[in-house]
């Protein structure tokens, strides 16, 4: 089955096709700057990468041109648009309407229309993606993957908030939690390799984005992330948690509108407001020269992450593995030493050699005391998305 995997941005498309159930990709691509004269394409098969610049005025020349590409005899990896039998869309905002992937139906498509609210910058993209993937691929099953699924299995002690009980009962107002199916892949991948005995695990996804999950016998229990994406770790461009009273001040004090501190918030804070870099890696390079903005960034970012683990640590009860996934927690040796200093009482014990060790496959990193194992595992959104979307229809 070829599943074409689509993730809909707001000014971009990323798409893999996945052979299922062999898992073998056939195909990567990504178009950026839509709606700009200089969108730039592209797409890769078998290590060779195509590029192109050129004008993409909205999402769906976008998705013309992806499928054109598929198609394509040098390029491409299917001979009609009717050998797609599936794809599956990333949404992002699935609320408490959605625990689960679903094939897409007009009354899925108003329910996400619905969450538009909840995930402004998103879920409109999500769903253009949908319903123009609907005219391209026309014999394909559409399905929905919500990011805010795996935590669904959260206990309401864990995603109520303790304001007036209406705004919950009324307006859904609660935590959902995000970047749910790179920590659902990423738990799994941890328990398959560490065996049934690995029962409590803590998920950290660092990327532009940040978020950590608490896992207990596979499902949710605790997420970092709230109502929305903004709140928990201190992120690229996001602020991550503070103190409510601050928001009033920035509006009374300061006159700023509430678009004003929303943005504030979200694209001028994090790493970017404390550093002018949003990028870790230019903020690890100027550390090393002696930036002290850098260098207490790290410290801060660091130590948010080791307050969720000792909470996370402490509603598990107890703690089989930490696992560092995304492009951050990939990649940044100096992010996960930080993460993981000074936490022995927790029976946590990195092992700096092993953490500075490069590769694309699992790997544990923690010493030979630690009683908690450390893991790096790659996490595949795309391959996950592919998985549901099979399971779902085989």
């Amino acid at each position: 089955m070829n599943i074409l995997v689509l993730n809909a941005g707001s000014s971009s498309l990323k798409y893999q096709v996945i052979e299922m159930p062999s898992q073998i990709v056939e195909c990567v691509g990504l178009v950026e700057r839509i709606g700009m004269e200089d969108a730039i394409f592209t797409h890769e098969k078998n290590g060779e990468k195509y590029s192109e610049t050129l004008p993409i005025k909205n999402h769906e020349v976008g998705l013309q041109k992806i499928a054109k590409t598929l198609l394509d005899s040098k390029i491409g990896v299917i001979n009609s648009v009717d050998e797609i039998e599936a794809v599956g869309h990333r949404v992002v905002h699935g609320g408490s309407k959605f625990s689960k992937t679903v094939i897409i139906n007009d009354e899925i498509k108003d329910k996400i229309r619905d969450l538009f609210d909840l995930a402004p910058l998103h879920n409109p993209a999500n769903l253009t993606g949908i319903e123009i993937a609907e005219t391209i691929f026309t014999s394909a099953k559409q399905i929905a993957i919500f990011d805010t699924a795996f935590h669904q299995t959260m206990p309401k002690e864990a995603y109520q908030y303790a304001i007036p009980n209406s705004f919950l009962e009324d307006h859904k107002v609660r935590a959902y939690g995000f970047h749910g199916t790179s920590h659902k892949y990423v738990s799994e991948k941890a328990m398959e390799y560490l065996g049934e005995k690995s029962k409590k695990i803590i998920t950290i996804h660092l990327g532009n984005g940040c978020s950590m999950s608490a896992v207990k016998d596979g499902k949710s229990i605790e997420t970092s992330m709230g109502f929305s994406p903004t709140n928990g770790l201190i992120m690229g461009t996001r602020a991550g948690d503070i103190d409510q009273a601050v928001i009033f001040l920035l509006m009374k004090k300061l006159n700023k509108s509430a678009d004003e501190v929303n943005n504030i918030l979200q694209k001028e804070s994090g790493m970017l407001g404390l550093t002018g870099f949003s990028d870790l890696r230019e903020i690890e390079e100027a550390a090393e020269k002696g930036n002290e903005k850098c260098q207490n960034a790290l410290q801060l970012a660091a130590y948010r992450i080791k307050k969720f683990i000792g909470s996370y640590t402490a509603i598990l009860n107890g703690l089989d593995a930490i696992v560092f996934t995304a492009g951050i927690g990939e990649n940044s040796d100096l992010m996960r030493e930080l993460a993981c200093k000074n936490l022995y009482f927790l029976g946590i014990d990195l092992d700096k050699n092993k953490n500075k060790i490069r590769s694309k496959e699992i790997r544990e990193i923690q010493s030979n005391e630690s009683k908690v194992k450390i893991l790096i595992i790659p996490t595949n959104e795309e391959l996950e998305i592919a998985k549901q979307s099979y399971n779902l229809l085989k």
